[in-house]
């Protein structure tokens, strides 16, 4: 047989383009090999996998969501979870908050994160390392949700979603702010978490109380403003405490036949509240997105002051 020159030519074409394109993929592999990052976390050193796609991550299911992530399971107490995110998360099974070892093995992650130290039950750290890489976020990255959203979006990889979420929130809560400045001027407001028969003030600085007056500009009530800063170990409010409550508008969540309510609301305490005598008491059963500080927590938080107070 007769092979032409043609022929030869081609031949010797294709073995350089098979060759070319086997480099390629054979860097391809060893990029996506080494996308694996090494990062430093309030523990120490640790490897961030590459594309995780089995996130466990208990109580921070709001970044995750906003970043268009889907967690592998979704912290609860008992049976209650974050109510306002389960449009995303209806599918997603639950996980105890302390994070039971077997519980964490079954759900096969790729990946575990932790809002802080205190998060993790005492000596299970390295038993959750040995399932999968750990992240422990800083103390300093979680003081505020759109710095904790920025270094997760960086993270994963996903810095434009997360600055894109951020933008998002802080126009919807200037628009917001201008339209409850119209309508209450400078009327105060509080949230209290009424739960087990106690009563949950909020400080200046704990969860929707930062939505209330540093996103919306509502006016902080000179008893909240007494309080101070929020401490780690939230402590409860006695009833007779209530009465210097000086709040023009007052938010409150509790459960549907919450013991607490009734008591409340038969108390001369609560009568004398400005808020209660001017009728401008506002009650929700779901506190989910009252007791986070997160984007989309915060979002709903907006909707619901924007329904109460602009008529």
């Amino acid at each position: 047989m007769v092979i032409s020159k043609k022929s030869i030519f081609m031949f010797l074409t294709l073995a350089c383009l098979t060759l070319v394109l086997g480099a390629c993929s054979s860097d391809n592999k060893s990029e996506e090999k080494s996308s694996a990052k090494t990062v430093t976390d309030a523990v120490g050193e640790m490897e961030f996998p590459a594309n995780p796609e089995r996130v466990l991550a208990p109580n921070m299911e709001d970044y995750l969501v906003t970043l268009g992530i889907k967690p592998v399971a979704q912290w609860s107490i008992g049976t209650s979870v974050h109510t306002y995110l389960q449009d995303e998360l209806k599918d997603v099974p639950l996980i105890s908050w302390d994070m039971p070892i077997e519980d964490v093995i079954e759900a096969e992650p790729d990946l575990i994160m932790f809002e802080s130290e205190a998060a993790i039950q005492e000596g299970m750290y390295e038993e959750y390392k040995k399932v999968a890489p750990t992240y422990v976020f800083k103390p300093e990255d979680t003081t505020d949700w759109r710095k904790q959203l920025t270094v997760m979006g960086e993270l994963f990889g996903k810095e434009d979603t997360a600055k894109t979420a951020i933008e998002e929130y802080d126009q919807k809560a200037k628009d917001a702010k201008a339209q409850i400045k119209e309508a209450i001027g400078d009327e105060s407001a509080a949230i209290i978490w009424v739960t087990g028969g106690q009563f949950f003030v909020f400080e200046g600085d704990r969860y929707a109380s930062n939505v209330l007056y540093e996103d919306l500009g509502i006016k902080m009530p000179t008893y909240i403003n007494d309080l101070g800063g929020s401490q780690d170990v939230w402590q409860a409010t006695s009833l007779e405490a209530l009465a210097d409550l000086d709040a023009d508008h007052l938010f409150i969540t509790a459960l549907e036949n919450e013991e607490g309510i009734e008591t409340l609301e038969n108390s001369s305490v609560y009568k004398s509240i400005p808020a209660v005598e001017k009728d401008q008491v506002y009650f929700f059963e779901d506190s989910s997105n009252w007791t986070i500080n997160a984007k989309t927590a915060n979002d709903v938080t907006i909707d619901l002051v924007l329904e109460t107070l602009v008529k």
